[in-house]
């Protein structure tokens, strides 16, 4: 199974593809798309579903994973980061692709076991758990292969039914 997976964000979208092939998880890309903060929330939303569409038809994942996100201070930011998670499941859809769906919570267990793991014992398990290039990392990019690799480890879709 491949998997497409987001950490929404309208500064740095988080990106990463995994796949399980055999039992093992595989890391076959990760990045994050950055936009400008000068420029328009529509005009970023475009970038970034350009860039999203471009993943899919790349890679044809089997499923897209995205984190649900909390935020508890800054509406703001919380508003268009809900903007860009409708954007990345309206484009899943167009693509007839299952979205799953994985809270902080959910992901922080999968990958490490504790539910209250900070971003850095997050990002070292997921090190572990797939091989990766020793090169500087965003934490927007660990996350998006952490969601993946939650999806993977998940036997059915948070939202959406089972995994086909």
């Amino acid at each position: 199974m491949r998997v497409l997976a987001f950490d929404p964000g309208f500064e740095r979208l988080g990106v990463a593809v995994v796949e399980k092939l055999k039992g093992k998880e595989t890391l076959l890309y990760s990045g994050c798309v950055r936009t400008l903060a000068t420029l328009l929330f529509p005009e970023r939303l475009r970038l970034l579903g350009e860039a999203a569409e471009g993943l899919i038809t790349l890679w044809k994942p089997d499923v897209v994973a995205l984190e649900h996100i909390f935020f508890e201070k800054n509406a703001k930011t919380a508003i268009g980061v809900a903007g860009v998670r409708g954007m990345l499941a309206y484009i899943a859809s167009t693509h007839r692709l299952s979205v799953a769906e994985y809270t902080p919570l959910e992901v922080k267990v999968a990958i490490t076991g504790y539910g209250k793991s900070d971003k850095a014992a997050v990002g070292a398990m997921v090190k572990r758990l797939v091989k990766i290039e020793t090169k500087k990392r965003l934490d927007d990019e660990l996350d998006a292969i952490a969601i993946g690799l939650t999806c993977l480890a998940s036997t059915k879709l948070k939202r959406g039914g089972p995994l086909q």
